[in-house]
């Protein structure tokens, strides 16, 4: 294949809602671009992009694929994002790496709650977007209130480059508002016929054109001064102004299209080619020490990986790109995480699972590799003379959604805990953590449909089959008041026995507490214990009555039974121990003897000083369409939570809340389903706070239940 210079390569996030039709309008730009000569459909399940068998199935985009077509002599990478806000991570990658966000819009509904999850996306990496307003064939398609749409929720920046004529059944024809003329397009694709604007469209046709000329002017000084001037731009102004326009983000352009019939394509290709910034043109890429790299051929070679995948026959796939220099197969470089050598063995274009072998490769272009060592999502490779720490990653979205996951069969459970881990490698926004706290194997996801898609891998392409439920909570225990216990471990076996006696107090740990004035402290311990809060352990012991040397013990009695609480086998803490009398035996006292003795004494006494539990409380906010504020504020009492404040923000309300974790484990299907998707949320951990008296009682009934179970 030909070597593209970076100049000549442009580089598209093709994004939107689900069912908007991205992946069609992907298969009609390579039909275009002679890169197939057959269209495939979604119907018929043999497109280039969704050719991963979950995909067929399902008929959706499940992963990003990265694409290529040809138009205008510039190679145009395409990465093919999918639509579901569950996948947002694949959203986030390609974006990360394209230079320009094609935004697909479904013309018969106009911005849906995909579409704004896209958005946000686009903003939060301040990537320039144009949208394509798509299925304009439709009868139910309507141009100018999905406009009207799309400036509502984006702004006045939302400009209408083109806009069709004969909307509905038998669409073929637009006017386009750069060329000021008429396309009429023939089903099946391919050049228009262009022609005069009939006089019917003509004033419509002026009153937008004049918009787009002074939104395009916008972008900058001398091209508005020519506006001024002239009253107009030429075709190359306005091409200009609508580059430096997208770059500065200072415009959103509208386009029209029909993928299935492809109509409109051909434009779109040419509206890329001629338009969008080629990689140089935008802002560089950070490196961790604070250099930039501007995808120049000049600069050392440098690539970022964005994204890894497993596929059959090859193994690893390293999905990168090039940031500064060129690449030619067998070139050695180095991970700086690692710092270890990596050569570059071979070098792939792809579209979809078909590739193409080349030997090399310039700043700018996207590509594969195979075969690496150990390289991981968000890695860089770059020239061990380039003397970098390697790219800034990017972002990877907090989990909204945690479920326990255990095999079926106990065989299967060495085999689950691999293919989790291959899958984490795979999507960064899957996390899997083993949590010895719950004794529970966790997957940590961004919604119901995520994890439907790990267990549908697994079924189907590992043969494991899995339990999914609700994980536990990780509760915490405390007491809330001063008791004393003491306890004698005496046991006699033949030969030496067992024996140690450990009298001990217990009281709360906060800020500020105070000693007890009757007990003399001899030596005091603060233990910050690893799930939270402390321990402190104060030897009072006076005349001898445990020897020193025995009192590590009965400090580990202790921090086994608080790593285990009394009421619920959960973690206790904020706790202050004094341990002030007890009793020992010439020649039966041991280390044992006293660690159980302490263990048994503490756990007395806690039952006696008005033992809580306490429940891990979170920080929600959740950002709402006004509409819907009623009936979310409505779900959160109803989980415990309290309101804490709202504000406005845009078009939508941000409300914020503290919720208890127990109440929080399906709430973004629970806010999806009130909200019809528009709702989002984040969550992070607050404090430890005590439950209810009613929840404590339900809380000890059900671990009481469970114990007699496991007898």
């Amino acid at each position: 294949m030909k070597v593209y210079n970076t100049n000549d390569i442009r580089n598209i996030a093709l994004i939107g809602g689900a069912k908007s039709g991205k992946t069609t309008i992907a298969e009609s730009m390579l039909f275009e671009g002679k890169i197939i000569n057959r269209k495939g459909s979604v119907d018929d399940k043999n497109t280039v992009s969704d050719y991963r068998p979950i995909e067929v199935e399902r008929q959706h985009s499940v992963h990003s694929s990265l694409l290529y077509t040809v138009y205008n002599d510039k190679k145009i990478n395409i990465i093919d994002a999918p639509g579901f806000a569950d996948y947002v991570g694949e959203t986030i990658a390609a974006l990360n790496v394209a230079d320009t966000a094609m935004m697909m819009i479904n013309g018969q509904s106009g911005v849906e709650a995909t579409t704004e999850t896209a958005w946000r996306q686009a903003e939060a990496n301040n990537t320039p977007v144009f949208f394509v307003v798509n299925q304009l064939d439709h009868h139910g398609a309507n141009f100018d209130d999905t406009v009207t749409s799309l400036k509502d929720y984006f702004g006045d920046k939302v400009t209408v480059v083109q806009y069709p004529v004969n909307a509905g059944e038998g669409f073929d024809t637009v006017i386009d508002l750069v060329l000021m003329k008429q396309l009429k397009f023939k089903d099946g694709g391919g050049e228009p016929e262009i022609s005069d604007i009939p006089d019917s469209e003509k004033d419509k046709a002026e009153e937008l054109h004049l918009a787009l000329i002074e939104n395009a002017a916008e972008g900058d000084e001398s091209l508005m001064e020519k506006y001024f001037e002239n009253d107009t731009l030429t075709i190359e102004e306005m091409r200009e102004g609508l580059r430096l326009g997208l770059i500065s983000r200072s415009i959103y352009p509208v386009m029209c299209s029909s993928a299935k019939h492809g109509i409109g394509t051909t434009r779109i290709l040419d509206f890329i080619t001629k338009s969008c910034p080629n990689p140089a043109e935008m802002p560089g890429r950070k490196t961790k020490d604070g250099k930039e790299f501007k995808c120049s051929t000049d600069d050392p070679t440098a690539l970022f990986i964005f994204k890894t995948s497993i596929e059959q026959h090859l193994g690893e796939v390293s999905f990168f790109k090039l940031y500064g220099g060129q690449l030619t197969e067998g070139q050695d470089l180095i991970n700086p995480r690692t710092g270890n050598k990596e050569r570059v063995s071979q070098l792939f274009v792809v579209n979809g699972k078909n590739r193409e072998k080349v030997e090399k490769i310039v700043a700018g272009d996207i590509a594969i590799t195979i075969k690496l060592k150990d390289v991981q999502t968000g890695d860089s490779l770059v020239d061990p003379k380039a003397g970098i720490d390697g790219f800034e990653g990017f972002n990877i979205p907090d989990p909204l959604y945690t479920v326990a996951i255990k095999a079926v069969n106990s065989a299967d459970d060495e085999k689950l805990g691999a293919v989790l881990n291959e899958m984490h490698k795979t999507d960064p926004t899957l996390g899997i953590e083993f949590s010895r706290e719950l004794k529970q194997l966790l997957i940590k996801s961004q919604g119901e449909f995520h994890i439907n898609t790990v267990k549908w891998y697994l079924n189907n392409e590992h043969k494991i089959e899995v339990d999914i439920f609700t994980p536990k909570v990780p509760y915490r225990e405390t007491i809330t008041k001063t008791a004393s216990a003491d306890y004698r471990h005496k046991k006699q076996s033949g030969g030496s026995g067992q024996f140690g006696e450990v009298h001990l107090r217990i009281q709360p740990y906060f800020e500020g507490y105070k000693d007890p004035t009757d007990i003399p402290i001899r030596g005091t311990d603060v233990h910050d214990l690893p799930w939270g809060g402390k321990l402190v352990f104060n030897n009072c012991i006076v005349g001898g009555a445990i020897d020193a040397r025995f009192m590590p013990a009965i400090l580990k009695g202790i921090m086994e039974r608080m790593q285990e609480g009394p009421l619920t086998g959960s973690y206790a803490r904020d706790i202050v121990v004094y341990v002030y009398d007890g009793k020992m035996h010439p020649v039966d006292s041991n280390e044992i003897s006293f660690k159980l003795a302490g263990r048994n004494a503490f756990s007395m006494a806690f039952k006696k000083a008005g033992p809580k539990i306490m429940e891990p409380v979170y920080n929600v906010e959740i950002t709402v369409p006004e509409d819907m504020m009623g009936a979310v504020m409505t779900d959160l009492q109803g989980r415990r939570g309290i309101i804490m404040g709202m504000e406005g923000k845009g078009k939508n309300q941000v409300i914020r809340a503290r919720v208890p974790g127990a109440e929080m484990a399906r709430y973004a299907t629970s806010l999806s389903s009130i909200t019809s998707g528009r709702g989002v949320f984040t969550m992070k951990f607050d404090a430890y706070e005590q439950v209810p008296s009613d929840v404590q009682e339900k809380l000890l009934k059900e671990y009481e239940e469970s114990q007699k179970e496991e007898e």
